[in-house]
């Protein structure tokens, strides 16, 4: 039998700022179930809440305040107009979704109090990224000194999914064999349509951006961790990188967790979305590591197609057609075949709903629909866009697209 104090152990409480409610939350869990625990990061803008345009420089004291707040789980990014959350490891996905919302609450409370709004979303819709000032802290100071030009244009915010294997040592198989899929993730996740104020013919503009910093795109075919510390090793050794947390690739074994960390997805907007795009993953982790000879089935022509997959998958979102060996196969049908082979893993995992509300991303469109929608439905006005985009990020539903779309209190 369990005792309390076992229980307890799994728990954590918290107060929001207002003192208006009680969050209660896993903290982790114990047996098999664990071995396959998740967190989910999210990044995203902080924006003026009148104006909704981006905040150029913010104050240490709204990310003082947003940290203790959240428990410690809220934290500046590279650049002054960003803000970041982690959730706890979690075994139950009702938890990670609950705590999803209540962080995405809390830093909205603490943001207000600053004249600030947080946006979910890839891209900013009017961000001017020659305007945007690297947070003040270390790290961010020498990657921007680094970078230049190409750190300064990093205005953009995306989702990390964390998932622990049974045995770390095996990530880099199951890394093989997540290749192919990877484009699914980008595809239902799309919320970048805009960038500086233009539509950009894109569902998923971020990634076209982020693929000019080096150490980006799709991991290269690693045969074994031997091989992954054999790069890792020559890049730091010759100066290049200070460690492997530099190595930004859309997918990457983490240096800090026993995790293997899905990095390609836009924030997602509706945080639904964000759970089910998460949840997915983490059965298909599951999927593959129980599976390791498929790994072997993905050879350079596989990772050379699902190059391609990765950028219509950023063109065309949930509308997206991929390449195969055998010819086109619809993002529908790429999910549906997925959601079949892994419909053990999500009973075992207890998350087979969020799985299906894929298929809900798929038949209403992911954010960037919406915000297009916004777009062409308000005569053109990028305006409306953000508006919208800070409505949704807390009501965490379709808000309204219209004129008279509320802004967030």
């Amino acid at each position: 039998m369990t005792s309390t104090s076992d229980v307890l152990k799994l728990l954590r409480l918290d107060s929001s700022r207002d003192k208006q409610h009680l969050v209660i939350r896993s903290a982790g869990g114990g047996g098999k179930a664990a071995e396959y625990s998740f967190g989910i990061e999210e990044e995203y803008f902080l924006a003026d809440r009148r104006t909704f345009d981006v905040a150029i420089e913010t104050p240490n004291e709204l990310f003082e305040s947003a940290n203790w707040s959240t428990g410690g789980q809220a934290m500046r990014e590279m650049l002054q107009s960003q803000l970041e959350v982690a959730t706890n490891v979690h075994v139950d996905v009702n938890d990670a979704r609950e705590e999803l919302r209540f962080l995405r609450r809390e830093v909205a409370n603490v943001a207000a109090q600053y004249g600030f709004v947080i946006m979910a979303c890839g891209t900013h819709p009017t961000a001017v990224w020659r305007m945007s000032q690297p947070s003040p802290k270390p790290r961010y100071e020498e990657m921007i000194e680094d970078l230049r030009s190409i750190g300064h244009r990093n205005m953009m915010c995306g989702m990390h999914v964390h998932v622990q294997l049974p045995d770390p040592e095996k990530r880099m198989a199951v890394m093989r064999a997540m290749l192919p899929h990877l484009p699914l993730f980008i595809a239902l996740s799309a919320s970048s349509p805009f960038w500086n104020s233009h539509k950009t013919g894109l569902k998923g503009y971020r990634l076209a951006a982020y693929s000019e910093l080096p150490r980006t795109g799709l991991p290269e075919l690693f045969e074994s961790r031997q091989d992954y510390d054999d790069y890792v090793g020559a890049l730091q050794r010759s100066g290049v990188i200070p460690d492997e947390s530099h190595i930004w690739w859309a997918m990457r074994p983490s240096m800090r967790h026993p995790t293997l960390e899905l990095r390609a997805p836009d924030t997602c907007t509706f945080v639904d979305d964000a759970v089910a795009i998460a949840s997915l993953y983490r059965c298909l982790t599951r999927h593959l590591y129980l599976r390791p000879d498929l790994s072997k089935g993905v050879t350079a022509v596989e990772r050379a197609i699902a190059v391609e997959n990765k950028w219509r998958a950023q063109r065309y979102g949930t509308d997206c057609i991929f390449a195969s060996r055998d010819g086109p196969v619809t993002i529908s049908e790429m999910l549906t075949r997925i959601i079949d082979n892994t419909a053990g893993d999500a009973d075992a995992l207890g998350c087979a709903a969020e799985i299906e509300h894929c298929r809900v991303i798929i038949d209403r469109g992911s954010s960037a629909e919406f915000q297009l929608r916004a777009y062409r439905d308000n005569g053109d006005d990028i305006a409306a866009v953000s508006r919208w985009i800070a409505t949704s990020t807390i009501s965490g539903t379709s808000a309204p697209i219209g004129r008279s779309a509320p802004a967030p209190s």
